[in-house]
């Protein structure tokens, strides 16, 4: 059976928590294949709202099992507040989640190199999360990283202290203040509880669900737009966010692919630093934040509001390979009496393209704006699509038309029965 992966195609944020959960009966398997706890995977049913940063999206569901692959990094303490928030939802673990052995994991030490890396940034800092991620990857990269498999070895202790010796000297160096000792303590509590649960070579349990011809859907985090090779570098995350890092973050190869589902945001949104070329300033902007609850699930940051980004959406859609589109927060424009797509990239020389630059941050780009009539009504209570507004539909029609990938899902809330599947 083909594994199925799911990814955002934007700066993250696009709703892939609640679209994995609406699609997860489908399943038997969801993985996560990279990315650590800087993802908030947000979603709502039964009147109530979870998020969660590093469990696959497919654990309320009993009959899933749900792998955290090689490809993430985990913060174990984060991962014992995760599991501890979810007892009233009485899930079986032990059944149902299974940990890769090569999954990295985040010390404490990386979090302070984090913030001090950042802090020496100064003005043109990234705008992390501050959870680690990239200092984790980087001793991965290094050859220096501790692995969850580390953890079952007698030697652990003595490994983890000559890692967090080389972290210190660094911050020596960066004149930066901590206290280890308080951060310690929660962090070897949360390695014995880890310790408890299925940790496993996740590449043959992958490998072994795809033989059986079991349904598998690989659930991505942050957007592709944040991926370390083709997004707004440097202002990207860590890890690799498209469709190769599944194969990558799970150790399957190539020809297991199947359907590539890329979503996005019916407006686009950005977290923290970087370029955003079609970022509102203006009153329309605050009120798309507003409508839209457009504040971070991990950090409770603001989040930038802007139009469609038809050229970066294009790209995304390129290097993924994208089958399928799934549309998110089309409720959310329902206020606006005019909308707008931005079709092309003005750039400073005159010239139109809708080619992404080298470099976005030191090109000047104007967007070239197309208008649509908002629809101005409530859909959150629409069932099917041929009953949501005209406008709407012709909105649909034209992105599709434009990217040459049909839209099968359209939302219309965040409530995981506010899905229209076409």
């Amino acid at each position: 059976m083909k594994v199925d992966v799911l990814l955002g195609l934007q700066w993250g944020d696009e709703g892939k928590g609640k679209v994995v959960d609406y699609l997860a009966p489908k399943y038997n398997v969801v993985a996560r294949f990279q990315g650590g706890p800087n993802a908030g995977h947000t979603l709502e049913f039964d009147g109530h709202k979870h998020v969660l940063h590093q469990i696959p999206s497919g654990i309320f569901r009993s009959q899933i099992k749900n792998i955290i692959g090689n490809g993430v990094v985990l913060d174990p303490v984060i991962f014992k507040k995760e599991i501890e928030g979810l007892a009233k939802f009485e899930i079986d673990f032990k059944e149902n989640l299974f940990i890769s052995k090569k999954t990295q994991l985040i010390l404490p030490s990386h979090k302070l190199l984090d913030a001090a890396y950042e802090k020496a940034k100064g003005k043109d800092k990234i705008g992390s999360t501050l959870k680690g991620i990239g200092p984790s990857y980087q001793d991965k990269i290094a050859r220096n990283g501790l692995r969850v498999g580390d953890i079952l070895a007698p030697g652990f202790d003595e490994r983890y202290r000559n890692l967090v010796d080389k972290h210190e000297s660094i911050l020596k160096h960066h004149d930066f203040e901590y206290n280890l000792e308080e951060v310690e303590k929660p962090f070897f509590e949360a390695i014995e509880f880890l310790r408890e649960f299925n940790l496993v070579n996740s590449e043959y349990v992958m490998n072994n669900s795809i033989q059986s011809k079991e349904t598998i859907l690989a659930e991505g985090a942050q957007g592709s737009l944040l991926d370390i090779d083709f997004g707004s570098y440097p202002y990207v995350t860590s890890s690799n966010t498209m469709t190769a890092g599944a194969c990558t973050g799970m150790g399957i190869a190539p020809k297991n692919i199947g359907e590539v589902f890329g979503i996005f945001k019916a407006y686009c949104t950005r977290v923290g630093g970087g370029p955003f070329p079609t970022e509102l300033f203006d009153d329309t902007g605050k009120a798309i934040q507003d409508e839209g609850h457009e504040f971070g699930a991990t950090t409770g940051r603001p989040r930038r509001c802007g139009w469609l980004d038809l050229p970066a959406l294009k790209y995304a859609i390129m290097i993924n390979g994208v089958s399928q589109l799934f549309m998110m927060k089309a409720d959310v424009l329902s206020i606006l009496e005019e909308i707008k797509v931005c079709t092309h990239y003005k750039l400073g020389d005159g010239t139109v393209s809708e080619e992404i630059p080298f470099q976005l941050m030191d090109e000047e780009i104007t967007p070239v704006y197309k208008t649509f009539p908002g629809w101005k009504e409530d859909i959150t209570a629409v069932k099917d699509f041929d009953s949501m507004p005209a406008e709407l539909k012709d909105y649909i029609k034209f992105i599709e038309e434009q990217t040459g990938v049909p839209i099968t899902i359209v939302s219309v809330g965040p409530d995981r029965i506010q899905t229209i599947l076409r």
